[in-house]
């Protein structure tokens, strides 16, 4: 019996630094692989279809909707998100670990939908504080900023459903704690089962 890949969720306020801390564990886990999400958006430029995202028109989505290939999906700025259930199901029967970077919203759906998942949230240490890192990355206008700002305060309060929260206030320590929840949920007894059998003969 192959051991089964942990499905890693990851959530948090815009600013909090969530795709940061994304890409640490990633080089840390090498064995970790990132999601792949469907898009109905246009690929940026260096984007590669299947490496980045499954680039997909606006009619392929909706027929994936309609026949419920989707574990999550979510509108954003006009554009459809999606995250399809063969991905995870597939992660988890090769004993891939997966991680997925995804918005409450998608997280929330997720969850109804598939067991055993793991989620984690990332908080930033204040309000303050993250304001200062979105006007820090200037390329939002303040207007984009305060709506950021306001759309925060929403989704912290979503945080109480989740496994486990981080509060990122230096990313070598949130890198450290993230990596050990990690460590810790490979360790279940029911992912290590196969080993010990192998090991023990038993």
């Amino acid at each position: 019996m192959k051991r089964e890949g942990i499905i890693l969720i990851i959530s948090a306020p815009s600013g909090a630094g969530k795709t940061t801390l994304c890409h640490n564990l990633l080089k840390r886990f090498p064995n970790m692989k990132e999601s792949i999400s469907y898009t109905t958006r246009l690929p940026r430029p260096g984007e590669v279809d299947g490496v980045d995202y499954f680039f997909v028109s606006p009619e392929t989505f909706q027929q994936m909707v309609a026949d419920d290939a989707f574990a999550e999906w979510a509108e954003v700025h006009g554009n459809m998100y999606g995250t399809a259930l063969t991905t995870l199901e597939k992660a988890r029967t090769d004993g891939i670990d997966l991680v997925l970077d995804i918005d409450c919203q998608g997280a929330r759906r997720l969850k109804e939908q598939i067991e055993r998942c793991l989620y984690v949230f990332i908080l930033p240490p204040s309000m303050a504080e993250l304001r200062r890192r979105l006007e820090s990355r200037s390329s939002d206008s303040q207007d984009v900023i305060n709506l950021r700002i306001e759309r925060a305060t929403g989704e912290i309060r979503e945080a109480r459903w989740y496994d486990y929260i981080i509060i990122n206030d230096r990313f070598e320590t949130a890198t450290e704690e993230l990596s050990s929840i990690v460590i810790a949920q490979s360790r279940k007894t029911f992912r290590m089962l196969d080993q010990v059998a192998k090991l023990f003969d038993i």
